[in-house]
């Protein structure tokens, strides 16, 4: 017989929403697992004690939290995905009959809470991590991505403009005017670009242009990630401004890092990273901490020159015919380098003149004070750990970026400013930490079941003994 359903809204019910919402539910299993309590105490300072009661400071996070969980961290998007699922109404503590914060409830308060809270936050998740055992601290592998900016490139206007409040309006107005003029106008043809030294957005002033190769040119913000590579365990990820290198970035990536590990009694011992990273200063950083670092050295470091020898007790090189280039100076270069130089008189009737010298009077050689740092990151990097060691970096740190932009809603920041931006990508960080974490919890109940159903399948392909009596097996 055929069924057909036929709806009639009651006008009582009994509901629970806990009945509703399945066991291995990854938002049950965030609600059984998540202690935010102390959230409590760490933001009271921002509010009086009087006034119309704000949003709970644990229901605000949990709402970001969803956002990041769901790839959809737009404060409007996680309102109304909140508003249809019954799973998300029983994380946050909120019955199908309440209703939610606005949007710009979630914005207001993102702003008013500073960074060390988010911080916190991440810390506290970071922590449950480690105290399940999938962290080992070692070896660290960071990496960069490039996240978009809340803010198009039509917004750039050039810094005087931005800096002169009174003539702000009408200058804008006539850059945009400019624009739609046709090739033949003259500043068109001067083929003038603008540049972060130059321009800066008016919707959004700490955004950088920035690009990769084969890729347009955009607003945007650079964002930091450690990982370890026991685990995949983020363990620390914070914003900087597009247009900083990443060896600029590395100090204090290792500061946080570290801060965050030792906090666990963690140790960081060896750090991976691609050559972006390798500077002077990258290197007197994992030097000064004791870390071992992997980083292949930058595209102008050379191991040797060839035919030309260097005399560590004279300081100084001798070249192929055996003439000395000695010390005679010091010049700034991507740090501090030596100069070394040959004798004009030496170089004056070399049989090798003219394929060494070209068209200079003398033999010019420079090399950084931290050459011996980069001979021992050179000879680290080409050995077979070192070999092991890239491939472990792109085996982890890469694809962890991946899921990120993808899948955790780091592909964009939909607020405006650095700090903003910093919060943002703390709670993408936290949101991956906490997928890992309950999945690994799924996974080991899955293990102890198989293990179980072994034990009792061994347990049956055993023989039995011949004592003349049944065998009785009962499972529960």
């Amino acid at each position: 017989m055929q069924g057909k359903k036929i709806y009639q809204e009651k006008l009582f019910t009994n509901f629970q929403l806990s009945d509703r919402v399945p066991q291995d539910n990854i938002y049950r299993k965030l609600k059984e697992t998540l202690d935010f309590s102390f959230l409590y105490t760490a933001t009271s300072k921002y509010y009086g004690s009087e006034g119309q009661k704000s949003i709970d400071p644990v229901v605000f996070f949990k709402l970001l939290l969803v956002g990041y969980l769901e790839n959809q961290p737009s404060d409007r998007r996680i309102i109304s995905s909140a508003s249809m699922r019954l799973d998300i109404l029983y994380f946050i503590g909120y019955d199908i009959d309440e209703e939610l914060p606005w949007h710009s409830t979630l914005s207001r308060t993102r702003q008013l809470y500073d960074e060390e809270i988010f911080r916190e936050l991440f810390k506290k998740v970071l922590k449950q991590c480690i105290d399940k055992g999938m962290l080992t601290g070692s070896p660290q592998a960071i990496d960069s991505v490039l996240v978009k900016a809340n803010a198009a490139m039509s917004s750039m206007a050039e810094k005087a403009i931005m800096d002169d409040a009174d003539r702000y309006a009408q200058e804008l107005k006539e850059n945009e005017e400019n624009v739609v003029k046709s090739s033949s106008d003259d500043d068109e043809q001067k083929g003038d670009k603008p540049t972060n030294q130059t321009h800066g957005s008016t919707t959004d002033p700490d955004s950088r242009m920035a690009t990769k190769p084969g890729k347009m040119t955009r607003l945007n913000y650079l964002s930091q990630v450690s990982v370890d590579t026991s685990s995949h365990i983020i363990t620390h990820i914070q914003a900087f401004h597009a247009d900083k290198r990443d060896s600029q970035c590395l100090d204090m990536m290792l500061n946080q890092v570290t801060e965050n590990l030792q906090e666990a009694g963690l140790q960081v011992r060896e750090v991976i990273a691609d050559t972006n990273y390798s500077s002077s200063q990258a290197l007197k950083s994992l030097n000064n901490r004791s870390i071992v670092g992997y980083i292949p050295s930058f595209g102008g470091y050379k191991p040797a020159r060839t035919g030309f020898v260097y005399d560590q007790d004279r300081d100084s090189y001798y070249c192929p015919q055996g003439k000395e280039l000695t010390l005679s100076g010091y010049r700034h270069h991507h740090g501090t380098h030596k100069i070394y130089l040959s004798k004009r008189k030496d170089c004056k009737d070399c049989p090798i003149r003219s394929a060494c010298l070209r068209i200079s009077q003398q033999k010019m050689i420079t090399h950084t004070l931290s050459k011996p740092l980069f001979d021992q990151m050179h000879q680290r990097v080409t050995s077979d750990q070192g070999k092991v060691m890239m491939r472990l970096r792109q085996t982890t740190v890469e694809p962890v970026i991946g899921s990120l932009v993808e899948y955790t809603g780091m592909g964009k920041v939909f607020t405006k400013g650095l700090k903003l931006a910093n919060k943002c990508m703390l709670m993408a960080g936290m949101a991956y930490n906490l997928k890992k974490m309950i999945k690994r919890d799924k996974n080991s109940v899955f293990n102890s079941m198989v293990g179980d159903m072994l034990i009792a399948i061994n347990y049956l392909a055993m023989p039995i003994p011949k004592t003349g009596r049944n065998l009785r097996i009962e499972f529960a």
